[in-house]
């Protein structure tokens, strides 16, 4: 009996190797061809389920799958109902590792053709120095491995299960909810629901459990599976958190629909078994059904995808995401330009002291790194890009010209505005530059410039003589850096890095000098109008 367990887990470790090997060599061996398609073939949800479903059954692994989804996500590459899509055609996908158990570990003989298949992979890896090809024979190496585990799999579990009738179980009180238990228990341990479906598919065929019972392991093996979308949106933003969430419900709201009715599903995949002639195989028999009712479940929820995603939009919901909601500009307002204004002023009132605030963190807070401040960035960008777009609704064959001008230095001043938003990351660069020790001669200098620049983005209103100041010192500094670049104090790269830098930074500096030269349309109105359309272009 101990060596009997002791080799049921030696096969199942073999197996998982093998999953790892076989992931990361078809990962690897794809590239960029796979995150291209992750990335830009998703553009509704129906195309993200297609690109989901592929992208799994390609490298075999719904898991990797849906961490790079959530990677998408965290980074914003996706949208919501993009990424379900996506999640929901993994969960396809994945039921190709149970097709492969199925059809070629019990129908086979399993070493005649994995140990030359694994001869080759290994030859394939060590024989060449193209890393494409050494990831196709990673990959060949994995797919040999996964047969042998699951032979030895196989032949431990029918020798633990000689002389047990499949009842035994049922009989002892191992009813339908602790297979599910089983099923789900065996996916988080092992995080891989691959492993746990060929754990449930070779017992079944080795008659250690009944058919049903075996369906209700693979829907708690299918629950499972959602533990890594879990584990790795923990500490992610909160749109990947959000899909993590969906990725549970989905799965959840499948496997309920199959329990549902599982006694019917099991009559269809009877059917289907003996029309494909099949109905032998209990093993084929639970893969059209982990195939099937995935497959259900995905045609039950995409036709809900968009309202599914508005109901997770409101689940986590951060600060920055909150300021990116505006807050004044009314739908019903835009047939009526003298109120619609109004909701403009206090609205660009709200996007300049989003943006101060953005341009103050990354002056004063230390060792800030680009992917903190992008949330505040992207709040930003999406308020601006709505008060533009409100802006360009307002009913213009109503207007007053003095209005329409007015809003259009508004539309100008979104435009200066979002350009100093796309800049505030270069004053991290300045500060890493600062700091380096290369860089001490300059640090007097530098401390001077963002010294001006804290000055520049607490002001409420232009001051000629701060910008130029501003411009003086960074002429200053560009004139030594280049100095120390000849004398080769500092590394060519190096110091045309830092250049670009402060480039970068002279840039904001002008758009936002030019912001803030905007006033609400209220008081342009009153007077003010002319001095303030005759800020730079």
């Amino acid at each position: 009996m101990t060596a009997t367990i002791f080799q049921i887990l030696g096969g199942l470790a073999l197996f998982l190797l093998a999953m790892e090997m076989m992931t990361d060599g078809l990962k690897n061996a794809a590239g960029r061809h796979l995150r291209h398609l992750l990335g830009s073939w998703t553009r509704t949800p129906l195309r993200g389920l297609a690109a989901g479903f592929l992208i799994t059954g390609v490298v075999q692994s719904s898991g990797a799958v849906t961490v790079a989804t959530i990677g998408f996500v965290n980074a914003g590459l996706l949208g919501l109902s993009q990424s379900l899509g996506v999640i929901f055609g993994s969960n396809i996908g994945t039921t190709m590792t149970a097709w492969l158990v199925s059809l070629v570990g019990f129908g086979f003989n399993i070493e005649a053709f994995a140990l030359p298949l694994l001869a080759l992979g290994m030859g394939l890896k060590l024989a060449t120095n193209n890393t494409r090809s050494e990831a196709l024979g990673q990959a060949l190496a994995g797919f040999a491995l996964f047969f042998l585990g699951l032979s030895i799999l196989k032949t431990s579990l029918e020798s633990l299960t000689a002389g047990i009738d499949s009842q035994t179980l049922v009989e002892m009180g191992y009813g339908l909810p602790m297979f599910i238990l089983i099923g789900f228990l065996a996916t988080v341990l092992t995080q891989s629901s691959s492993a746990a479906l060929a754990i449930v598919l070779t017992a079944a065929a080795g008659g250690l459990i009944p058919l049903n019972s075996a369906a209700a392991a693979v829907i708690g093996a299918n629950l499972g599976s959602t533990s890594t979308a879990a584990l790795s949106a923990l500490k992610a933003t909160a749109n990947a958190r959000r899909l993590a969430i969906g990725h549970i419900l989905f799965n959840a709201a499948t496997g309920a629909i199959a329990l549902l009715i599982l006694p019917v599903m099991l009559w269809v995949v009877a059917l289907m078994a003996r029309w494909l002639e099949l109905d032998a195989n209990v093993a084929v028999s639970l893969a059209l059904f982990h195939t099937l009712f995935n497959v259900l479940g995905a045609l039950v929820m995409l036709p809900f995808t968009p309202h599914f995603a508005r109901f997770l939009g409101r689940l986590f919901r951060s600060k920055e995401e909150d300021n990116a909601e505006p807050r004044h500009l009314d739908n019903t307002l835009v047939a009526t330009p003298e109120l619609a204004v109004a909701a403009v002023d206090e609205e660009m009132k709200r996007l300049i002291g989003l943006i101060r605030g953005l341009l103050r963190v990354c002056l004063d807070r230390e060792d800030l790194k680009p992917a903190q401040i992008q949330p505040k960035a992207d709040a930003c960008r999406s308020l601006n890009s709505a008060i533009v777009d409100y802006v360009s609704r307002v009913r213009a064959e109503k207007m007053h010209p003095s209005t329409v001008d007015a809003l259009t230095l508004s539309i100008r001043t979104c435009r200066y505005l979002m350009e100093a938003t796309d800049l505030a990351a270069e004053l991290l660069k300045l500060k890493v530059a600062k700091d380096q020790p290369r860089m001490a001669r300059l640090s007097e200098s530098l401390e001077r410039y963002t010294d001006t620049l804290r000055a520049l983005v607490a002001a409420d209103e232009p001051l000629p003589a701060t910008v130029d100041e501003a411009e003086k010192i960074y002429h200053q500094l560009k004139s030594e850096l280049l100095a120390m670049i000849v004398r080769r104090d500092i590394a060519t790269t190096d110091g045309e890095q830092t250049l670009d830098t402060l480039s970068s930074v002279r840039r904001l500096v002008d758009q936002w000098h030019k912001a803030l030269a905007w006033q609400p349309v209220s008081r342009l109105l009153n007077g003010d109008q002319e001095a303030a359309l005759s800020n730079p272009q």
